[in-house]
């Protein structure tokens, strides 16, 4: 099997016999739109859908659409269209937004006119009138070039990669250069002269279909007038797995690719589930996520047929596998890591820091009316606190949060998508609470001491001197045992090592924080983990906050209200205990289960249970 990592022609994955998902049986729903705009998060496999289309409707390659599509779902019943265009393609990822206003316009002039010498030398077999290009002004270039093609009455398919990628540079720069990207997209700016310039085109039928990808609707938001004839396509069921891959073409690779390496069935199989609890989970239209409304949501976390991987990571997973026969011991891939910039981004405008909190306190998920589909630079870096729904948004747009169905109340459910994301909120959090790297490293050590030694007094002794002192200090609108295991997860979390897990469902019920090594980990001297938390507020136990931290360990212990929910929680520690134990009886299981209780933001007290 050959493998398409960082790989977006279409032609050449084709061609080269490369693993393709066919997507090519939607082309015929994306002919019934002249103008779309098509949203995804990064790395989502949006430039391979442009380039799928270049080669579809190219009228210069109508003597290669046997040898690429012929063996594909279009290739049985083409559209009428097909190899009917010239086709026009700029990609704006290409364009450097780092320098000046005149230096990122005279960028973008070059792209543009680039695009269009390719475009000239591409047809050059065909009978086209001249077209200038002009140095200094693309604008210019690009109505030569309409006027060339509306003189022989010849269609364009304009097909436009990230087109909002240079905006999105200069708008998450660290120095905020709020001038600089409305000078690029407001009033007269060039990306917005350059769009009434298409939508000029389009309406004199040269530009006769256009296909725009992007990762957010900001820049198209700012443009406002400028090109306001796109549709937007995104949210239609029928796209939902336009880009990425479904469970079935992940789980068919990885048996290939275990077959190849000699691996037994059931290891496939682990490593199949592998993928999709670190991998799978997003979700980009509701009216996919199926009818079963519960009492609290309609989910689709449980039939993955409708949930789509994001295909870099799923082909860095593939592709490690392929290489070693084992999966890779990082699942994170350095190519999505940047994402973490858009939650840094969050945690520092009003309202950010307490979303990303309340995502780890709400079992990863938020609700919503509906998901913004217009918001401009003005609104995002406004000094004034932002709703849920405009945060929720953004974060959907970004691909750190995907839509997890709807509530009975009609509600969009939102959540973290899966367990690579989840890390991306961890990492954050964290260094909200510990901005010192060298708390963070103290802290880590503490945590390695419980999983490697199986020893949690050092963690303990850490959250009560370093994480409730931030806690304490600062007005959360919650103050429970989920603000306790926010605080352990933050510290403890390790999928390099574990299948991370909080609120775990055995037997119907939720254990509050599991760490299961890895099937490929338990290699190594490590022990699974098990804690349940419970919460004693000040109030409840009849105490100050000043005299719980002069409590010995055995007075905090004795108090009435800690022995109570250390009972509780050692009871349900038993009972989850024995369920995982039976669940994982066929491997080298080796649990270890606590019981934590919490006296407010101030002291712990913990048990071992055996």
């Amino acid at each position: 099997m050959k493998l398409p990592y960082g790989i977006c022609d279409f032609r050449e994955i084709v061609l080269k016999n490369y693993f393709y998902c066919d997507r090519t049986d939607l082309i015929s729903n994306i002919e019934k739109d002249k103008f779309q705009l098509f949203l995804r998060p990064r790395r989502f496999g949006k430039s391979l859908l442009l380039s799928m289309l270049e080669n579809y409707y190219d009228i210069a390659k109508k003597d290669q659409f046997e040898s690429m599509f012929g063996h594909l779902k279009i290739g049985k019943n083409p559209t009428p269209l097909r190899n009917s265009f010239f086709i026009l393609k700029w990609d704006f990822s290409c364009i450097d937004a780092s320098g000046s206003l005149d230096d990122i316009r005279q960028s973008l002039f070059n792209h543009i006119n680039l695009c269009i010498r390719q475009f000239i030398l591409h047809y050059k077999n065909y009978d086209i009138p001249e077209i200038r290009i002009d140095e200094a002004d693309a604008l210019s270039s690009i109505k030569s070039l309409s006027n060339a093609m509306q003189s022989v009455n010849l269609p364009v398919f304009l097909l436009i990669d990230e087109y909002d990628n240079f905006a999105n540079e200069v708008m998450m720069s660290s120095s905020m250069k709020t001038e600089k990207y409305e000078s690029l997209v407001q009033k007269e700016g060039i990306l917005k002269a350059v769009f009434k310039n298409v939508k000029a085109a389009a309406s004199n039928s040269v530009f006769d279909r256009i296909f725009i990808t992007g990762v957010s609707p900001v820049v198209m938001s700012d443009i406002t007038s400028g090109f306001n004839i796109a549709k937007n396509v995104y949210f239609k069921p029928k796209y939902n797995q336009l880009c990425g891959f479904t469970a079935k073409e992940v789980a068919d690779a990885v048996n290939t690719i275990a077959q190849e390496c000699d691996i037994e069935q059931h290891k496939a199989q682990e490593m199949i589930e592998l993928i999709r609890i670190y991998y799978n989970g997003y979700c980009f239209s509701v009216d996919v996520t199926g009818n079963n409304i519960t009492d609290d949501v309609i989910d689709s976390g449980n039939d993955y047929s409708n949930l789509v991987y994001n295909p870099t990571l799923a082909l860095y997973f593939l592709d490690n596998l392929q290489d070693s026969c084992k999966p890779p011991k990082n699942m994170l891939d350095h190519n999505l890591s940047m994402d973490q910039a858009k939650l840094d981004y969050i945690s520092k405008i009003n309202g950010g820091r307490q979303l990303i909190l309340d995502l780890m306190q709400d079992d990863h998920e938020v609700a919503i009316e509906e998901i913004s589909q217009k918001f401009g630079i003005g609104v995002m870096l406004s000094d004034k606190s932002h709703d849920k729904a405009f945060l929720v948004s953004f974060l959907y747009y970004f691909g750190v949060l995907t839509i997890a169905g709807q509530t009975v109340n009609a509600e969009l459910k939102m959540k973290v998508p899966n367990v690579i994301m989840k890390r991306l909120y961890v990492e954050r959090i964290n260094e909200l609470f510990l901005p010192k790297p060298e708390d963070r490293d103290i802290g880590r050590d503490a945590a390695k001491l419980l999983y490697q030694k199986g020893d949690i007094k050092e963690l303990c002794s850490f959250i009560e001197e370093r994480y409730f002192k931030v806690l304490s200090n600062r007005d959360y609108r919650w103050a429970n045992e989920l603000t306790v295991k926010t605080a352990f997860l933050t510290l403890l979390y390790n999928d390099i090592l574990f299948i991370m897990d909080s609120e775990k469902e055995i037997d119907r019920r939720f254990a509050d924080l599991t760490m299961i090594i890895r099937p490929d980990m338990r290699k190594f001297q490590l022990f699974d983990i098990l804690i349940e938390f419970k919460f004693v507020s000040l109030a409840t136990a009849g105490v100050s906050g000043e005299e719980a931290r002069s409590l010995s360990v055995e007075e905090l212990q004795n108090l009435p209200k800690m022995r109570e929910a250390m009972k509780d929680a050692v009871w349900q520690v038993k009972g989850y205990s024995e369920i995982l134990k039976e669940r994982y009886s066929g491997t080298d299981f080796r649990l270890k289960s606590f019981a934590v209780v919490s006296l407010g933001f101030d002291r712990l007290c913990w048990e071992e249970v055996i």
